[in-house]
């Protein structure tokens, strides 16, 4: 009776939608998307793309079709960029994402793996453990010593998938990765082969295999790219967003998705409360008010975008289930100090000044003022 009533529930969840999941990959939430941009694309394909750069860069950035159907943007900045960033990968080049945190470099990555190739999956995460095997291959041990080294009892990298598929690669925080371990990707990315040498064997890259790799701007000198390794990629880096209003639009649409996302019964937040999320983050990590008349201390956290997606999804959550389902600034105030307040000592000091000197002189921030004040 167990074992039936088990069987069922496994079959009933094999069986749910993808809607169900709490994060769909980008090419299950985008299918739609991805599926039209192919259908209407007639330009040249580099090989084993499944669309042209142009498709790729109208994925990225957003647009309209013949058909009427809005391909919502994923990347709002400079288109130029992201032309950079595809073309690159129609070459025999790697591309290097780089940033300070939160410039949305994995989503860009994530993107564009699932608009050229179909799969964004093929991924590895690279931190201080990362070894050797997780970059090449490693071993099926039973098989090994049951029937000793064959291709069989090769166990391969997503690195290796990717080579053999002629596949888009994802590696994120390639500077994470010990620098020995790094060297492994030079005989891949210039030779565009995997030399197995137990077997005396290689695996050759198929045409539209490429990497995709992040690092972040702030762990420069955690582990140095070596020369060798570097001109292996194209670096394109990612900014803060230039304005704003862009900075603003990128909070909305990403607090959107989420609240969907996470099912938060709450009414969508006012423009003028992302906006003051937005203005804080930008003035305190930029060190000048708005209105450039004023220099302000910054703190010793980045304040990136992702943070103020963060602080403003937080504040839903609290006014959906413990507040009137009206985000108000009682609800983003402890995650915007929570965002600035990293150190406890100069930070702290920082963040009441900054209430003290500009918001408590700020015409229409006196509900925002009181509640921090509340608070601190």
């Amino acid at each position: 009776m167990t074992s039936s009533t088990g069987s069922k529930s496994t079959g009933s969840h094999a069986a749910g939608s993808k809607a169900a999941q709490l994060r769909q990959a980008a090419e299950d939430a985008f299918a739609e998307e991805i599926a039209a941009l192919r259908t209407a694309d007639d330009r040249p394909r580099p090989p084993n793309w499944q669309m042209s750069p142009q498709a790729v860069v109208t994925y990225l950035m957003g647009g309209r079709l013949d058909s009427g159907l809005d391909i919502t943007p994923k990347y709002i900045g400079d288109r130029r960029l992201m032309e950079v960033a595809v073309a690159t990968l129609a070459t025999d080049r790697a591309l290097l994402l780089l940033g300070v945190p939160g410039t949305a470099k994995s989503w860009v990555s994530e993107h564009l793996a699932a608009a050229i190739c179909g799969t964004s999956r093929l991924i590895v995460q690279g931190t201080a453990g990362t070894s050797e095997e997780a970059i090449r291959y490693g071993w099926n041990y039973a098989l090994l010593l049951a029937k000793g080294p064959s291709r069989e009892a090769v166990v391969g990298s997503p690195i290796m998938r990717a080579m053999n598929e002629g596949r888009i690669a994802r590696v994120e925080e390639l500077t994470r990765i010990p620098s020995e371990t790094q060297d492994s990707f030079i005989t891949i990315l210039s030779e565009k082969t995997l030399p197995i040498p137990e077997l005396n064997e290689e695996v050759p890259a198929q045409k539209g295999f490429n990497l995709i790799a992040t690092a972040n701007n702030r762990d420069r000198g955690v582990n140095e790219l070596s020369s060798a390794l570097k001109r292996r990629f194209n670096t394109v880096v990612l900014p803060p967003p230039a304005t704003i209003e862009a900075e603003i639009a990128i909070v909305e649409s990403r607090v959107a998705s989420l609240g969907r996302a996470f099912e938060i019964p709450a009414e969508p937040p006012g423009a003028d409360q992302i906006r003051r999320v937005v203005t804080i983050f930008r003035e305190l990590r930029e060190g000048v008010t708005v209105d450039g008349k004023s220099k302000v201390k910054q703190p010793s956290g980045t304040l990136s975008t992702a943070e103020a997606i963060s602080v403003v999804g937080s504040g839903l959550a609290l006014a959906a289930h413990f507040g009137d389902g009206r985000l108000s600034a009682a609800d983003l105030v402890s995650g915007i100090s929570g965002a600035v307040v990293k150190d406890p000592v100069q930070d702290a000091i920082v963040w009441r000044e900054y209430l003290e000197t500009v918001v408590k002189e700020r015409d229409g921030w006196k509900d925002f003022y009181k509640a921090a004040r509340a608070s601190a």
